[in-house]
């Protein structure tokens, strides 16, 4: 199994200095506008892109 991917670049200022930060494995600092933001899959779309089927767990 491979390690997860990191994220390019940071969503609200687009800087690409991040950084993992402690306390949790979703979690990244971005070194631009010093915000600490986590990262989570939500689900997916129902076929057809007309709903929301949830399918993931929030803690993982």
């Amino acid at each position: 199994m491979s390690e997860r991917a990191a994220p390019a670049y940071c969503p609200y200022c687009g800087e690409e200095d991040l950084r993992p930060e402690e306390g949790g494995h979703r979690r990244w600092s971005c070194r631009g506008c010093r915000r600490v933001f986590e990262l989570s899959f939500v689900g997916l779309l129902a076929p057809g892109g007309s709903g929301f089927d949830y399918t993931g767990d929030p803690e993982d």
